[in-house]
């Protein structure tokens, strides 16, 4: 049988009926294209898929399971490396990472592995109401700070294991960042609730609003008998430019605009959270961050949103899938552009005072690339004489975040770095300070959901050897 060069097309809702809802913009497939799909799977014998793999997902497989249509037992191999299947499903970048190394991709399409891990686990969150078998407890306790990718992961992977896991977190809900960061119509959230639900089965115990730090110190976390803790807290300081007029009332964080609208559905008419419905939105950044933030500033009934990044479109780091949405969507990238002011005036009738009012527009410059700089990407160099303003009433900042310095500032002997990361052996999350691990956004910055579970994995691993360890003196 022929293999069908191209992946099979992910149904999505119409984009001129998605930019004005929440829905998910993706439907996901149904078992016969499923099943079509996996077929075209190779089954390669040195698997490097696999390798491509933050999490090592046995990919061929789960995905031989799909071909037989052994959909449950598919969900189990998955589920022996990753604990939040639907959740990668949708958010991971297996364009990058799994589907880059297929070897069916050398030639035509690579298979669509992401788009076969929402299938799988979507359909036994549907299906399968039993309730997972808790281990044998070991009876030793672990405290995970933060309920974000990395924590739930090393938490579930421990808990597997026999741990007692207790995760603190900060907020009023789990899920960190797959709750507060990412959209609902990238992510619902009843699939990150559905997927730590799956964990409590494993005996994982959730404590919210603790913020580690105030709440509770990490050394009174050691006092409580917790004998390992996993700090996974990520990154959600987040960062400005230093322009003049970021003061200016209509100017968010992304954080606190996504905030808004994906913890406390601000976009909903009986929310309690307000937040401004603007018409004519700037977007700062080419991120995925971004990209969220200008596609919801849209279905939040914007008449026009601009995305504004210093480079070229080869460069935007955002996966090229969400930028094909926005641009659908009628999102208007102005690349090689960077921001040098915000103005504004105090209030609609005083437009002579230019001090901590509203936003009436962004003064940008072009530019163009220059040499490479040490990550490889061309500079942007700005074009003397170039500036011009756009009208806009709202600017959304998504050039990234730093981890708080909460924690670091309440834990001596924590190190860290220059951006205020924690510093730690990567083979293993180990940190400065004995008994403490940490991993994802906390110790890199912003990164993907995946990197975040693959860091939470290691050092899941490590502080089983770590406690097996001093167990055995």
């Amino acid at each position: 049988m022929a293999i069908r060069p191209n992946k099979h097309e992910m149904p999505v809702q119409d984009p001129k009926v998605r930019a004005r809802n929440f829905g998910e913009v993706a439907l996901g497939y149904d078992e016969k294209t499923a099943v079509a799909e996996a077929q075209r799977c190779l089954n390669c014998k040195n698997r490097p898929c696999v390798a491509g793999c933050p999490v090592n997902i046995s990919i061929p497989e789960f995905i031989g399971k799909i071909k037989t249509g052994e959909y449950e037992e598919a969900y189990k191999i998955i589920s022996q490396s990753s604990s939040l299947p639907a959740v990668c499903g949708r958010v991971c970048p297996q364009e990058t990472q799994c589907e880059q190394k297929c070897t069916l991709g050398i030639k035509f399409e690579p298979v669509a592995i992401g788009r076969l891990e929402r299938f799988v686990a979507d359909r036994h969150n549907a299906t399968n109401e039993g309730a997972a078998q808790v281990p044998v407890s070991n009876g030793k306790k672990v405290a995970v700070i933060g309920s974000g990718p990395s924590g739930l992961t090393c938490a579930g992977d421990l808990a597997k294991k026999g741990y007692r896991v207790t995760i603190f977190e900060a907020l009023h809900v789990a899920g960190g960042v797959l709750v507060y960061g990412i959209p609902e119509f990238r992510l619902p959230k009843a699939i990150v609730r559905k997927e730590v639900e799956n964990l409590k089965q494993y005996g994982v115990e959730v404590d919210t609003n603790v913020v580690i730090g105030k709440t509770l110190t990490v050394d009174e976390l050691f006092d409580m008998g917790y004998e390992a803790v996993f700090i996974g807290s990520g990154a959600g300081l987040p960062r400005f430019m230093g322009i003049p007029g970021e003061s200016l009332k209509g100017v968010y964080s992304a954080n606190e605009f996504l905030t808004r609208n994906n913890l406390m559905k601000a976009y909903e008419a009986d929310s309690d959270t307000p937040v401004m419905h603007a018409k004519r939105v700037a977007v700062v950044g080419g991120g995925n961050v971004a990209m969220d933030a200008a596609r919801t500033a849209l279905r939040l009934g914007a008449d026009s949103v601009h995305v504004i990044y210093r480079r070229s479109m080869e460069e935007i780091p955002a996966r090229r899938e969400e930028v094909e949405h926005a641009e659908e969507e009628g999102i208007v990238f102005d690349i090689l552009r960077n921001p040098v002011e915000i103005l504004g005036y105090r209030n609609p009738e005083d437009r002579r005072d230019p001090k901590n009012g509203f936003v009436t527009g962004i003064k940008v410059v072009k530019c163009q690339l220059g040499e490479p700089d040490e990550k490889g990407r061309r500079r942007p160099v700005e074009v003397p004489g170039s500036e011009y303003i756009m009208d806009v009433d709202c600017v959304i900042m998504a050039i990234g975040t730093s981890p708080n310095p909460l924690i670091k500032n309440t834990t001596a002997g924590l190190e860290v770095n220059r951006r205020g990361g924690i510093v730690v052996e990567e083979s293993t999350g180990k940190t400065s300070k004995a008994g403490v691990f940490a991993g994802g956004d906390a110790v890199t910055g912003a990164a993907t959901v995946i990197l975040a579970m693959g860091a939470g994995k290691t050092a899941a691993k490590a502080i089983d050897e770590y406690l097996c360890g001093s167990r055995a003196k």
